[in-house]
């Protein structure tokens, strides 16, 4: 088992940059894939961004690439997710999701999650 705890939201100006955190304890960490998701107000929960167990392999979705950035520090247990040139549209409580499986994108998959931070983007 691993419990997982997001932080680092918070309301910013679109084109302003933020790094969330995703801290694990519990099961050894560096076992798992780990998911990024986002939902925003009345929309489903969708992917934003994933990485392998190891770092070497990361998926991301399209309305994401090239603005956000996952990676992750075994040693400290942390998953990061970098978001540049935030957008209102990127405005979402985003989740981290952690599965003994590949770094997909579908939540079902993912059988452990925190509770979510807020972002918030004002145009």
């Amino acid at each position: 088992q691993v419990q997982l705890v997001e932080s680092g939201g918070g309301l910013v100006q679109a084109g302003d940059s933020l790094r969330l955190s995703c801290a694990a304890s519990g099961r050894t960490f560096s076992d798992y894939a780990v998911g990024w998701f986002r939902q925003g107000p009345g929309l489903e929960r969708e992917f934003v961004a994933a990485i392998r167990w190891s770092g070497d392999l990361r998926n991301y979705a399209d309305s994401v690439k090239g603005r956000f950035t996952i990676s992750r520090d075994n040693a400290k247990n942390t998953v990061y997710l970098q978001m540049n040139s935030l957008k209102p549209e990127d405005t979402a409580v985003y989740y981290c999701a952690a599965s003994l499986g590949a770094p997909t994108s579908t939540p079902r998959f993912y059988p452990h999650w925190g509770q979510g931070t807020r972002v918030t983007v004002q145009s």
